[in-house]
């Protein structure tokens, strides 16, 4: 039957099968002239839904909500809803889709404007290709410098905590020592936090899911003597003002200024460089995969004479106190 309206209180509401689908909503109107308007659209974009398949009908801003009601990431969202609006999905091109990261974005570098506009429209697409509403699409990224990030050593932290506040020195090696990022860090409650065990368990927030991690001692002592006078294991409530703290106690020790990023950039580059590999690395830090890992953060050694390893020269040989004068030859 076709949809019929009526009203319920002031405004106009509709029901009925369209297609084999029954549908029922409200208008949102008073006015039953423009009420019979939005309904006969309705079952104008339902029949052609039907005929031509969901992508004729599909617009951004419906597989936008669809793609917020999965619990996807929301940020960078509002820009590109904004611009879109009721765009067809099916008429949104690649090229447009770059051109319109150059109009949203006009004084932004090329970065930005990947990972702000771009990505985030190529992902709300693609997350209604996968619920089979329309086709996928695939969007060349600008090209961009690599920006290789230092990662920070563990001569940094001893000199850094050595003159940063308690409250400042816990939050530090826990996410050195535990890979995870300050927005994870600062989540993290005394629930989540085992003494016994020595671990603790990291909500992460890009892969919305958690993982257990172990403590290792600087973190676990950081950990157990932290105040509990609070929820939160650690003291500050916004990155804003752990941020200005990090800076004074980087200013006192006389340090290269890194960002909090560079913790959980130590964390891999540590590892991978005590041999450990890059399967076990992402595992141990939240990384969706080792090539990630090795592509972000398998920074190469400037040690040369790493090669004597090809020898089978054990490490304790090479150099310093413990290295091994070779024997002299006789000349016979």
């Amino acid at each position: 039957m076709p949809l019929k309206i009526y009203r319920r209180g002031p405004v106009w509401h509709y029901r009925g099968t369209i297609a084999g689908r029954r549908l029922r909503g409200s208008t949102g109107t008073t006015d039953k002239e423009v009420a019979a308007r939005i309904v006969s659209q309705r079952e104008a974009a339902e029949w052609k839904c039907r005929i031509d398949g969901p992508s004729a009908v599909l617009t951004f801003s419906q597989a936008a909500m669809l793609y917020r009601a999965a619990g996807k990431p929301t940020r960078f969202l509002e820009k590109i809803e904004d611009h879109w609006r009721d765009t067809l999905v099916k008429d949104i091109t690649a090229g447009a889709i770059r051109q319109a990261a150059l109009d949203l974005y006009p004084k932004a570098s090329d970065a930005t404007r990947n990972r702000q506009a771009i990505v985030p429209t190529q992902a709300i697409i693609n997350h209604a290709a996968e619920m089979e509403l329309c086709p996928p699409i695939r969007v060349r990224r600008f090209r961009t410098e690599l920006n290789v990030r230092k990662p920070a050593s563990l001569e940094w932290f001893r000199r850094f905590t050595a003159e940063a506040s308690l409250h400042l020195a816990a939050l530090a090696w826990f996410m050195f020592q535990t890979g995870a990022r300050v927005s994870e860090a600062m989540a993290v409650r005394w629930d989540d936090i085992n003494l016994t065990a020595r671990t603790a368990r990291i909500g992460q927030r890009k892969t919305k899911s958690e993982r257990l991690a172990h403590l290792p001692p600087e973190a676990f002592a950081a950990v157990a003597n932290a105040p509990r006078d609070r929820d939160r294991v650690f003291l500050y409530a916004t990155r804003m003002a752990a941020w200005k703290a990090w800076r004074t106690a980087i200013k006192r020790a006389g340090i290269e200024v890194l960002p909090f990023h560079s913790c959980r950039h130590g964390f891999a580059t540590t590892l991978l460089h005590k041999g450990v590999d890059p399967v076990t690395v992402a595992k141990l830090g939240g990384w969706r995969t080792p090539r990630h890992v090795l592509e972000t953060y398998g920074h190469a050694q400037e040690d040369r004479t790493l090669t004597d390893l090809l020898s089978g020269t054990p490490l304790t040989q090479r150099g310093g106190r413990n290295a091994k004068t070779p024997r002299k030859i006789r000349a016979s």
